[in-house]
């Protein structure tokens, strides 16, 4: 079935997962390294004490609060995280985004072979089950799960949604640029349109939608949505208004000697701005649209040959970000608080190290945010120690697997991917406690995002726009949110 092409929502019954078409080939058969199986398994109280051991600045109290407690709108979470050093040899988990449809179940081994379904099913029951308890608004209606990008993982979530639930799912495509699309609004309820035309209410629905979510789906919602798109707008997939949440979030968390690592960032920059913020980080920097993903609308500059290229093209929006840019020991972005630079691989037999990046996914629980599964990516060609006019730094520092075929839809370089199994892992060089820092990373950058989703919401559960606005200023966005 090539699922992706229906235009109608397409009925999936309990008992229909296989585990071939949700996994990759190469994650199916693979083993999970033994340290990776021992951290997912790790008991909260283990890890607190550790990373406390380890950082003796750092309040339990605060942190144990943080990791058991529940988030409110950002219930399923994904961040992408950089293995840093500093001059000094002082090594740390950056956060470079923090996602609210994260990709990485079909790249992620079985942590129990006796487990088909894998964290799919973790994340459905320990999540989503419970998200629907209690739904305010008694709906008469069914279950779905929305789509505009990896079927692979969406149909997943659906079969294994059929399975847990014990009843049908709908499966429907919802592109942004749809012109007929197979979902509608009425009354804050969704309704999706069923292979003999007629629609049927949702009462909820799981959401894999990465493109411009809230162009589709209303801010004010009965139908329960995870993630619902708050989540987005205050980070989720707005890396503007999540690089404010992070400063707010560590404010509050500098007296616990907690913080989110992330590059120092310069926010709202108009575009005639952006060379002199580049000149002022050395040459080299990061330009981000805020509102992208999958890797698209991210640009390394290293060279004023890439600063020219960048300045020559149009875009949708008006206002960007600048972050500072972690590169090699010999280039990389001037800051405050001095150079960061890559970790990256193990060198390989022809001693090259490349950019890795390490996606960690985490879910909000009744036992407090916990991890999921967890997997790296490293990038197309190795770092150089010295950088040329003609050097092409997105391939030595872009480590997403996401590409647009010429059709439209999306692809996937999995050449890049490196599983947490027996044979990848001792590539990326680190331990333990690296993986505890990017969990609790994830945790604090998915915790800023929910707070400032919070925020955005007032006492009578609606959009607080102003505010929004003093946020995030950009009126071709504030054109495209589909308030009601």
């Amino acid at each position: 079935m090539n699922s992706h092409k229906l235009k109608n929502a397409h009925v999936i019954e309990s008992g229909e997962f296989e585990a071939h078409n949700h996994w990759y080939p190469k994650a199916l058969n693979a083993t999970i390294h033994p340290m990776i199986s021992f951290f997912l398994n790790l008991e909260q109280e283990r890890i607190i004490t550790r990373y406390c051991h380890m950082h003796p600045t750092v309040n339990g109290d605060k942190l144990r609060e943080i990791l058991n407690g529940k988030t409110k709108y950002f219930q399923w979470a994904g961040a992408d995280l950089l293995n840093v050093t500093s001059a000094g040899g002082k090594r740390q988990m950056v956060v470079i985004e923090n996602n609210s449809c994260p990709s990485g179940q079909k790249s992620m081994p079985l942590v129990d072979d006796n487990k088909e379904q894998g964290s799919y099913r973790l994340m459905i029951e320990r999540t989503f089950k419970p998200y629907l308890k209690n739904l305010r608004h008694k709906i008469k209606g069914g279950l779905a799960v929305v789509y505009d990008k990896n079927p692979m993982e969406a149909s997943g979530y659906a079969k294994v949604i059929a399975d847990v639930m014990n009843e049908p799912v709908y499966y429907v495509p919802f592109y942004k640029d749809d012109t007929n699309p197979p979902v509608k609004f009425e009354n804050g309820i969704m309704y999706v349109r069923k292979e003999d035309g007629t629609f049927v209410a949702i009462r909820a629905t799981f959401r894999y939608l990465t493109q411009k979510p809230w162009n589709r789906l209303p801010l004010h919602s009965k139908t329960r949505i995870l993630n619902p798109v708050i989540a987005c707008l205050a980070g989720g997939r707005n890396k503007m208004v999540a690089a404010k949440a992070y400063d707010i979030f560590n404010t509050e968390l500098q007296p616990h000697g907690l913080r989110i690592n992330i590059p120092e960032t310069i926010w709202d920059v108009r575009k005639n701005e952006i060379p002199l913020w580049v000149k002022k980080m050395g040459g080299h920097a990061v330009i981000k649209v805020p509102y992208s993903n999958a890797g698209q609308g991210v640009y390394t500059i290293v060279t004023e040959a890439e600063l020219d290229k960048f300045m020559e093209l149009e875009f949708d929006y008006d206002l960007f970000i600048v972050q500072s840019l972690i590169g090699n020991s010999n280039w990389s972005s001037i800051t405050s608080s001095g150079k960061l630079y890559h970790v990256g691989t193990i060198p390989n037999h022809k001693n090259h190290t490349y950019v890795a990046d390490i996606r960690m996914m985490v879910s909000s629980t009744d036992k407090g945010i916990r991890p999921l599964c967890t997997y790296a990516r490293r990038s197309e060609k190795p770092l150089v120690d010295t950088i040329k006019d003609s050097t092409d730094s997105w391939q030595m520092l872009g480590t997403n697997l996401s590409f647009k075929n010429p059709d439209g839809s999306w692809g996937s370089d999995t050449n890049r991917l490196v599983l947490m199994d027996r044979r990848d892992f001792n590539k990326l060089g680190i331990g333990l406690d690296d993986l505890i820092e990017a969990y609790i990373q994830t945790v604090l950058s998915m915790v800023a995002i929910d707070k400032m989703a919070k925020t955005l919401v007032n006492k009578q559960g609606k959009f607080r726009m102003r505010l929004f606005k003093s946020l995030n200023d950009d009126p071709s966005l504030i054109d495209e949110i589909k308030i009601n």
